[in-house]
């Protein structure tokens, strides 16, 4: 049973900094992506990042340049450390594990959301 766990929202005033986590536990066999989503009140939920076994990353269109994720593959840990903030940021953090065979998602699993608000 796969479960993540994440850390590290809160407010903070534009242009300040946030660092989130999200550690899994459970094995996962196949190949599998980390990554953060987020969903803002009225929103869709919208990619942020994502990062592959093998380090490769994909970054949202506005959060390139601001936002860094990092993983930690001996914890199983995924980092998003988040600069420059702005109250367009503002919005519930959802870690994701995603598990592909091929191209195929084969399962999907999501953290509970940790909120974060950009404010003065």
């Amino acid at each position: 049973q796969v479960q993540l766990a994440e850390s590290g929202g809160g407010l903070v005033q534009p242009g300040g900094s946030l660092r989130l986590s999200c550690a899994k536990s459970g094995s996962i066999f196949d190949r599998y992506t980390m990554g953060w989503y987020r969903q803002a009140p009225g929103k869709e939920r919208e990619l942020v990042t994502i990062i592959s076994n093998d380090g490769r990353i994909v970054y949202g269109d506005s959060v390139k340049g601001r936002f860094t994720i990092s993983r930690d593959n001996a914890k199983d840990t995924v980092y998003l450390q988040m600069n420059s903030l702005r109250p367009e940021d503002t919005a519930v953090y959802f870690c994701n594990v995603r598990v592909w065979r091929g191209a195929q998602i084969i399962d999907d699993y999501w953290g509970q959301g940790t909120q974060v608000t950009v404010s003065s």
